[in-house]
C-alpha cells in the first residue's frame, strides 16, 4: 500500500513537471508528431514577400508589425518564419512588459497569402504549416509580455486567428474581424478555434464560426472579443494615433518594474492552462522571484500597499 501511494506521488510530481515544463517551451509539436521544424522553414522561406517588423522600445513595449500592404498584410511563408523568429526574440528580451501587434497601412492582416496557401494545398504540406504557425502563436501567447491587438481595418481569416494570440485586443472605429475560414471550405488552424472559445465561450464562438459573423467594434464588445475601442484621431482632439491610443491603453497594465509585470503575466498564464494544483504550484515558484526582491523592499520601506 506504502508503495502504491509512493507511486502515485511519483506520478503526480511527474505529471507537475511536465505540465510546469510546457510553459517554459514554445514548441507544441515535435518529430514524434511527424513535425521537422527546418524542412517546413525552407519550405516556407520559397514563398516570399512583405515582412513582420519588431521595435523594442525604451519603454519596455514593443511594436510587432504585420506588413504586406500590397496584399492587404496577408502571411507570405516568408513572413510566417519571420514572425517566428520576432518572438523567439521577445522570448529573450529581458527589459519588456508588453507587446502591441499591428497591421501596416490601417488595416490589421487577411490571413494567410492565397499564393502560399495554394502551393501548399496538399494535406502534408497543410498540416506543417498549421503545426508551424500553431507554435509561432502559441509561443506568442505564452511570452513573459503583456500583450495587445490593435485593430485597424479588417483581421481576416488567419488575421482574426493571430488576434485571439493577444492578452487584449483593441479595435478601431470603422474595423472588422471576421473568421471566413467556413468561407474557404476550412476551419481555424492556427490555434484561433481553441483561443477564441477560451475568451469568448463555446456559445459565442460557434457563432463567430459558424456564422463567419463580421464583428464590428460594438458586438466584438457584447461577446467580449474586443477590449476597448479607439477614438478615431478626428472625433477627438488630441486623441493620438491608434498605435499612441494603444500604448496609452496598455501602459496602464505595464506600469512598474519589469520583473513584477512578467511575473503577473507568469501567473495568469499558469492560471490559464494548467490544472488548479500545479497552477498553484507554479505561482508559488513565481511569487518566490519577487518575494524580497528590490521593488518588493522598497514597496515595504514606502509603504506603497496604502497609496
Amino acid at each position: 500500500m506504502v508503495l502504491c501511494a509512493l507511486n502515485r506521488q511519483l506520478l503526480r510530481s511527474s505529471s507537475c513537471c511536465a505540465l510546469m515544463a510546457r510553459l517554459q517551451r514554445r514548441s507544441v509539436y515535435s518529430s514524434i508528431h511527424g513535425f521537422n521544424h527546418e524542412e517546413i522553414r525552407e519550405k516556407l522561406r520559397a514563398f516570399p514577400g512583405g515582412s513582420v517588423d519588431l521595435l523594442k522600445q525604451d519603454s519596455g513595449i514593443a511594436v510587432l508589425t504585420i506588413n504586406n500592404p500590397a496584399r492587404m498584410n496577408a502571411f507570405s511563408g516568408s513572413m510566417m518564419v519571420d514572425l517566428e523568429e520576432r518572438v523567439r526574440q521577445l522570448e529573450n528580451w529581458t527589459e519588456g512588459k508588453g507587446l502591441i501587434v499591428q497591421g501596416s497601412a490601417e488595416t490589421f492582416c487577411s490571413g494567410a497569402d492565397l499564393n502560399a496557401v495554394q502551393a501548399l494545398s496538399n494535406p502534408q504540406d497543410g498540416m506543417k504549416m498549421c503545426m508551424f504557425m500553431q507554435d509561432a502563436l502559441t509561443g506568442l501567447l505564452r511570452l513573459p509580455l503583456i500583450s495587445v491587438a490593435l485593430v485597424e481595418g479588417r483581421a481576416l481569416g488567419g488575421g482574426s486567428e493571430l488576434i485571439t494570440a493577444c492578452d487584449f485586443r483593441l479595435m478601431t472605429k470603422g474595423s472588422v474581424i471576421q473568421f471566413v475560414h467556413k468561407h474557404m471550405g476550412l476551419v481555424p488552424g492556427w490555434g484561433g478555434a481553441a483561443r477564441l472559445v477560451r475568451i469568448v465561450g463555446s456559445q459565442n464562438a460557434l457563432k463567430l464560426l459558424g456564422g463567419a459573423l463580421k464583428v464590428d467594434p460594438e458586438l466584438g464588445l457584447d461577446v467580449g472579443l474586443a477590449d476597448g475601442v479607439l477614438e478615431a484621431d478626428q472625433d477627438t482632439e488630441g486623441a493620438g494615433t491608434p498605435l499612441q491610443q494603444a500604448e496609452n491603453w496598455l501602459s496602464r497594465y505595464t506600469k512598474g518594474p519589469v520583473p513584477v509585470i512578467q511575473a503577473v503575466k507568469k501567473v495568469v498564464l499558469a492560471g490559464r492552462e494548467l490544472p488548479l494544483s500545479e497552477a498553484l504550484r507554479k505561482e508559488k515558484e513565481v511569487f518566490g522571484t519577487v518575494w524580497g526582491a528590490p521593488a518588493n523592499l522598497q514597496a515595504l520601506a514606502s509603504k506603497s500597499k496604502h497609496k
